[in-house]
């Protein structure tokens, strides 16, 4: 069989899509935990502190999860939004790498600080709306970070 090279690009593309998806386990099925051994509840809680954001989101709120409470607006959106990011081997709060290219675009004035523990480890992580990285990076965490235009 003879692929053009149109059709193999395509193939490629499908193949790899298919290995970069995420496994998600079935709706019906318990959140398994992000990190071997963790047990979800351990001290998973975060303190959130947000200047510059408009619309009244500025604040400092604290976030339990499992269950989820604490003094944030959107507790239980906050602890969706950081399971749904949470992968073994990568640190949800972890900073944008230094040699990553990113569009030259202010996204305002809006910081953040999430301090706490989660996944079992500690957090102290910073955020702002710098460039199109940061502003990815922020907008992966709504609700956990308000939402910022």
């Amino acid at each position: 069989m003879s692929l053009t090279l149109p059709r193999l690009a395509l193939a490629a593309g499908a193949a790899l899509a298919t290995l970069a998806s995420p496994v998600t386990a079935p709706a019906a099925a318990a959140v398994p935990s992000p990190l071997p051994g963790h047990q979800h509840g351990e001290n998973d809680r975060l303190t959130v502190a947000v200047h510059g954001v408009s619309g009244g989101a500025d604040g400092t709120f604290e976030v339990r999860c499992h269950p989820s409470g604490g003094s944030h607006p959107d507790a239980g959106g906050a602890c969706r939004a950081l399971e749904r990011e949470t992968r073994w081997g990568r640190d949800v709060f972890a900073p944008v790498p230094r040699d990553t290219l990113c569009t030259m675009q202010y996204g305002g004035p809006a910081t953040a600080r999430v301090t706490g523990t989660w996944a079992g480890r500690p957090v102290d992580a910073t955020f702002a709306r710098s460039d199109g990285c940061e502003i990815a990076r922020w907008d992966r965490l709504v609700p956990l970070l308000p939402q910022a235009r």
